[in-house]
């Protein structure tokens, strides 16, 4: 936290900018980014590579391969590519894959790369071939825009309904443009296109040359063009290096700026934060990236490797073959915090909470400062935002603990933000963490909705996380499906409404037709639940049950219901499936929840002849085992009127012993035969914190200790008797007896047996336990022996 600002890169006299590392990419590429296919998806969204599509060198018989992984690097799937040339990849609002190939087919894959479906961009495109292609996010959904061979432009604005348009021509055009881009204005989809230094606009019935204001004559010829993420600023950049930046409506300009690089750079993204003033464009080179604003100056950083970015809400993240970074503008909540001298009322809590934790008065005076101003409120609400921006948990905590004491000095203040906060960025820490991998942001977060959130985290298969974040919330499972159902969607770019249009399933005609109803296997559970309920109300049971049996999908999202709600029927649905082995879980579960010991047995009793029809023996011995505990337990409860029901076997016999019954513990270790080692630690352990010091001198006389005789000294010194750890000191074997006797306080034969091992390392341990005044001789033998064994 000392220091949080090292790296602030100020851009202008107001805004700062911070590339912060969010992933250790750990996919082991071989290959450069550059030589490969690359499409990231928003929103801290998956990865798509196409490996070697393009490489020349490549063997005739070796086929592409096509990855997904998660944003921190962990591989989704690989498949071989088997069909024709791709030129672009690129992700749908609903994160299925696109792949745009030559001949104009797009085909549809779901993130673990498993085929969905396929469409055609047209004959026309069939026939000239695919040049370049794009694809965009509007409020209508996921579109394709194709530049053909004939230099012609076709878009689908929604592949969900599809609608080909083919753009206007562009006269005279003979080359395909130095750079294009898809812009959404008014709810019309258009093309903006630069040829040498002319700009056009295409949209559905004309072609005309626009030119930006404020564009310098100078400037020379387009080479790069940028839109924002939410459509709504465009940047040129020229052959000179000039870059212009501006609405993308181009009827105003917001600056401009000379980098002095002539070369295109390799990618040239927005980088801005919503309802903030300051706007910025990334540029990046092979081994340089640029950030470029409202300012004369830049910021610059050196790569060390390829890189690739990708344009988010509220930043850019960073991809290259070991790291995976986010860059992006420092929220004026953290600014006031944490800049340097700052006197915000945030940064004054927060130095406030510091110096309490010191028990320093100076607490105080910070406290009194800020509630003279009557600002406290203000550096309470400050602190939870600010947390909410920062991507450590060490940060975030130390922000809201400075909110929670400001708190206290606050009549009535309301606990809704603070608590939300706290919910937002234990949600958000689950879902960062490198086995989930997705970075989101609390500002993408936001705009995404919780809902869809969860729907992705069913679509990734992370079942267990998506319920524990809808018990957290206090959603129900099957409310939260619902919810899953029903905005499977993201937010589009501009309006933060669901990308695409996914209603809940229609359920009128389920219960007139169940017996013909297809059950969806593809669909998000909510519909799939809505389907299997209604069947379950109009169907018998062994003829709903059959029709489960060809529905994998549903018969598996019943059976996670049948878990929560209807317990019997999951027993139904194993008997059916001749399904031993869950059958013995379930009856080992159900054991639980019989209060009387004789209902428990036999539920463990049933569970044993499941595991035995399963063939799992490990399993059945295991629940034979807990039968004969219980039993014995139950005995043991009667002879001694203390509970001894539900205890492990280690506590039971730990509790034997603490309770002076030496010779039941010693049955207990003989029948369920606990290893020697083990009931030894257990037993001492036990004697010790009874006190039963004789009986403990007594065991361990016994026979020979499985476990040595230092483990006596230790738990000895632990329980404060180093008269009894004296005794099996001299016991313990030679290579831990200087330990032994050091315990015991003996530096005398601690240094007897360091000199007899002529180890410098013990001798100058026990001559780091000696003390000067009262040890000096001893200290000087040491020094000798230490001396002599150096000279060797």
């Amino acid at each position: 936290m000392d220091c949080y600002t090292a790296n602030w890169n100020p851009l202008g006299e107001e805004a700062f900018y911070r590339k912060s590392e969010l992933y250790a990419m750990e996919w082991g590429l071989r290959e450069e980014l550059r030589d490969c296919l690359v499409a990231a998806a928003p929103y801290g969204g998956p990865i798509a590579l196409l490996r070697n599509s393009a490489r020349r060198e490549k063997s005739p018989g070796a086929r592409p391969l096509l990855d997904t992984f998660s944003a921190s690097g962990l591989l989704l799937a690989s498949i071989p590519w088997k069909s024709g040339q791709v030129v672009q990849l690129g992700w749908t609002a609903g994160e299925d894959l696109l792949c745009i190939q030559e001949d104009g087919t797009v085909l549809i894959y779901d993130l673990f790369c498993e085929f969905k479906r396929h469409f055609s961009m047209g004959n026309e495109v069939l026939q000239n071939h695919v040049l370049e292609a794009k694809v965009f996010h509007t409020e209508y959904g996921t579109g394709v825009a194709i530049l053909t061979g004939a230099h012609r432009f076709s878009l689908a604005t929604n592949i969900d309904d599809l609608k080909l348009r083919r753009m206007p021509e562009v006269p005279g055009l003979q080359k395909p443009p130095s750079c294009w881009a898809v812009l959404s204005q008014d709810r019309v989809t258009i093309v903006l296109l630069a040829v040498g230094q002319d700009l056009y606009l295409l949209d559905n019935t004309s072609c005309s040359v626009v030119t930006p204001p404020g564009m310098s004559p100078s400037a020379g010829a387009y080479l790069q063009m940028a839109v924002s993420f939410n459509y709504r600023c465009l940047a040129l950049f020229t052959d000179t290096g000039y870059i212009w930046m501006g609405l993308a409506t181009l009827k105003e300009k917001f600056c401009e700026f000379n980098c002095s690089i002539r070369a295109p750079p390799k990618q040239m993204v927005w980088c801005m934060r919503p309802r903030s003033r300051q706007r910025a464009v990334v540029l990046v080179w092979d081994r340089q990236l640029m950030v470029v604003g409202n300012s004369t100056e830049c910021i610059q950083f050196v790569l060390d490797e390829d890189s690739y970015l990708v344009p988010e809400l509220d930043g850019v993240r960073i991809l290259s073959r070991t790291s995976h970074e986010f860059l992006h503008e420092i929220p004026e909540a953290s600014q006031e915090i944490f800049k340097i001298a700052s006197m915000a009322p945030g940064a004054l809590l927060l130095e406030a909470q510091k110096e309490y934790e010191k028990e320093s008065q100076k607490a105080d005076e910070y406290l009194r400062e800020i509630k003279d101003q009557k600002l406290l409120p203000e550096a309470v609400s400050q602190c939870i935002e600010a947390a909410g921006y920062e991507h450590e948990p060490e940060t975030q905590k130390s922000l809201l603990r400075a909110a929670s004491f400001g708190k206290c000095f606050i009549d009535k203040f309301p606990p809704e933000s603070f608590v939300r906060m706290c919910q937002d960025l234990r949600v958000l820490n689950a879902i960062r963490d490198y086995q989930i991998g997705i970075p989101l942001t609390f500002t993408q977060y936001k705009q995404l909705t919780i809902e869809v959130l969860l729907d992705r985290l069913v679509l990734r298969r992370l079942y267990p996380l998506a319920i524990r974040i809808c018990e957290y919330l206090r959603l129900s499972e099957i409310q939260g499906a619902r919810g899953w159902g029903t905005r499977r969607a993201s937010p589009t770019p501009r309006s933060g409404a669901a990308w695409g249009k996914h209603g809940a399933v229609p359920c009128a005609g389920v219960a007139a037709r169940p017996k013909t109803l297809p059950l969806p296997q593809n669909a998000a559970p909510a519909p799939v639940y809505t389907v299997v309920l209604h069947l379950k109300n109009e169907l018998n049971r062994g003829t709903f049950f059959m029709t489960l049996q060809n529905q994998p999908v549903a018969l598996s999202l019943y059976r996670q219901f049948c878990k929560h709600q209807e317990r019997e029927t999951l027993k139904d649905l194993y008997n059916q499936d001749d399904n031993h082995q869950e059958l013995g879980n379930f009856h080992v579960h159900s054991s639980y929840s019989e209060k009387r010991i004789e209902g428990r047995v036999a539920a463990l009793q049933n569970a044993v002849d499941e595991y035995y029809k399963a063939k799992n023996e490990f399993a059945a011995k295991a629940t034979e085992d807990q039968i004969k505990l219980l039993r014995l337990q139950r005995h043991l409860q009667e002879d001694f009127d203390k509970p001894y029901l539900d205890l492990s076997l280690h506590d039971t016999v730990s509790t034997l012993i603490l309770d002076g019954h030496y010779k039941k513990a010693e049955q207990l270790y003989r029948d369920f035969k606990i290893p020697d080692k083990r009931y030894w630690w257990l037993k001492i352990n036990a004697l010790a914190t009874r006190g039963d010091w004789e009986e403990m001198e007594k065991f361990s006389k016994s026979k020979k200790s499985p476990i040595g005789y230092l483990p006596f000294v230790e738990i000895a010194v632990k329980h404060h008797n180093r008269y009894e750890a004296k005794k099996y000191a001299p016991r313990v074997t030679p290579e831990q007896r200087v330990k032994a006797f050091i315990l015991v306080g003996d530096l005398e034969q601690a240094a007897d047996a360091a000199i007899e091992h002529k180890s410098e390392a013990e001798l100058s341990w026990v001559l780091a336990r000696c003390t000067p005044g009262t040890d000096s001789a001893l200290m000087e033998k040491l020094n000798r022996a230490r001396a002599q064994i150096m000279k060797k």
